[in-house]
């Protein structure tokens, strides 16, 4: 009578598993979807965090820029924005400089609260303009009156 081995045929030995040849990739998929989901959540609350009440106009929306734009954000009741920090009037062209040097794009977003006059807006508008820079853009919000008939 012969004695069989209790190990079964290869197999190595009586623990050893052979190792996977294939990874694995569904717990990499559900950790990159989720991030996606976070990111694009994430993304537009990144931009600016001064709150304004913008303008209802029917404008068409600025195609997106490279990289982060300046902003100057003009409150209802508050100083001078200069992207999320507080600046004084007499230093705004002086720090916009300061931020433009080594920029690939020129513009500047102009956020102005629909509550204020539109006479502050023109005389930021011609401060930044007498300085040098020319290419502002009016930040404002879709879904105004469109008054073409």
């Amino acid at each position: 009578m012969q004695v069989q081995s209790r190990n079964r045929p290869g197999r190595r030995g009586r623990s050893r598993r052979q190792p996977m040849a294939e990874i694995n990739v569904t717990p990499f998929v559900d950790v990159m979807l989720v991030l996606l989901i976070i990111f694009m959540v994430a993304a537009p609350l990144l931009t600016v965090g001064v709150p304004l009440e913008l303008p209802d106009t029917a404008a068409n929306a600025v195609a997106a820029e490279p990289e982060e734009p300046l902003t100057i954000s003009v409150p209802a009741d508050g100083p001078l924005m200069l992207m999320e920090d507080t600046i004084a009037e007499d230093q705004l062209v002086t720090r916009l400089r300061e931020m433009a040097e080594g920029r690939q794009s020129s513009k500047i977003f102009l956020r102005a609260d629909g509550a204020i006059t539109y006479a502050r807006v023109m005389q930021i508008m011609g401060a930044l303009n007498a300085a040098g820079f020319n290419n502002i853009v009016l930040v404002t919000d879709t879904g105004g009156p469109r008054m073409d008939g």
